[in-house]
């Protein structure tokens, strides 16, 4: 672990008193590895790409990522974002978003005659491969992670039949399958690390002779951010986490705070912070999910550098250095315009 002094951010001026006050300087301790996964550059990447490539309008099916910043300024480019197929004109090209989609809904598209352009994250497209392969093989599955998602609705969608959905150590109990010894599990991508623990010890319990993936669902940004904040989060007073309502990473790394006994908020940006969540801080640690970009973490910053917190210490906990290749849609577009030759393909 190593810590450095943030330089791209300008420290503020010291009066004679602050100067005195030095020794007990309050600190921001800025998390990283923080904010955008690959997975996410990916998607808005292909979204800006498609925007200049093909002109607005562009669709997209629900949020590209669960960002509202990142949608709104989409947004004004000339991305139109929709909540079903349905609500796309025939004949226009639309792109997934970062969660995926259905088999249900990729036959819609092509009824409508879409333009299609999938902006699905290759790790949930790995776990969306793992579901079909477990339902030929003629397994009863269940999918750990929240209803409500878009990333669970697509994969739910890959074996309906054979799939169930559960959210917790008391929902295990519930599940009634076929064969008790012929049932696999899969996760959500962006579970908390220690809630997927609970519930997959609570399956090997129910179906000792379940089976799992090859490599763990949960992407390597969701834990490495975890592992951040439980790995600083004795240091501070306060953690700080900015995402959207709806991310669910970002929720999960307030989680993480809170059951180490850290208070812990999701912010969208600095109007959201409470000036009394401040008093008596003296440690206040900032990390960021995997959708939030790091204009919103400066923002952050700089509202805590401007209420006494002059100190900003970026606090790396893992290296991390992973990208993710265009789909070839885009690729192949870019190059009929004459460019791009060197993009990266999946």
């Amino acid at each position: 672990m190593t810590s450095t002094v943030l330089d791209s951010i300008p420290a503020p001026v010291l009066t004679d008193d602050r100067k005195a006050a030095s020794a007990v300087e309050k600190r921001v301790l800025l998390l990283k590895p923080r904010g955008f996964c690959a997975g996410v550059v990916r998607a808005i990447d292909i979204v800006k790409i498609a925007l200049e490539t093909f002109g607005a309008p562009i669709y997209v099916r629900r949020e590209i990522v669960h960002n509202r910043y990142v949608v709104n300024e989409l947004a004004e480019k000339g991305a139109i974002f929709v909540h079903e197929i349905d609500d796309v004109p025939d004949g226009q090209r639309v792109i997934y978003s970062a969660h995926g989609v259905s088999p249900a809904v990729r036959e819609r598209s092509k009824g409508r005659n879409l333009k299609v352009i999938d902006a699905t994250c290759p790790l949930v497209t790995k776990v969306h491969f793992e579901a079909v392969k477990f339902a030929k093989q003629g397994f009863s599955l269940v999918l750990v992670g929240h209803r409500d998602h878009d990333e669970i609705e697509g994969t739910f969608g890959e074996a309906p039949d054979v799939t169930q959905v559960v959210s917790s150590v008391e929902e295990v109990e519930a599940l009634k399958v076929p064969d008790p010894d012929r049932v696999a599990y899969l996760t959500q991508t962006t579970l908390s690390l220690d809630e997927a623990r609970d519930i997959i010890h609570a399956l090997k319990a129910k179906f000792p002779n379940i089976v799992g993936p090859h490599s763990q669902d949960i992407c390597y940004a969701t834990e490495n951010r975890q592992v951040a904040v439980r790995n600083v989060a004795h240091q501070a007073d306060l953690v700080l986490v900015v995402g959207s309502t709806n991310s669910s990473n970002s929720n999960r790394l307030v989680e993480v705070s809170r059951n180490l006994g850290t208070n812990g908020y999701l912010i969208d940006n600095s109007a959201a912070i409470d000036s009394k969540w401040l008093e008596g801080v003296q440690n206040v640690a900032v990390t960021a999910g995997a959708s939030a970009p790091e204009i919103l973490v400066e923002d952050v910053v700089n509202y805590l550098r401007q209420n006494g917190f002059g100190s900003v210490e970026e606090v790396e906990v893992m290296p991390e250095n992973v990208r993710f290749g265009l789909p070839p849609e885009i690729v192949q577009a870019i190059g009929a315009a004459g460019g791009g030759e060197d993009l990266p393909v999946n």
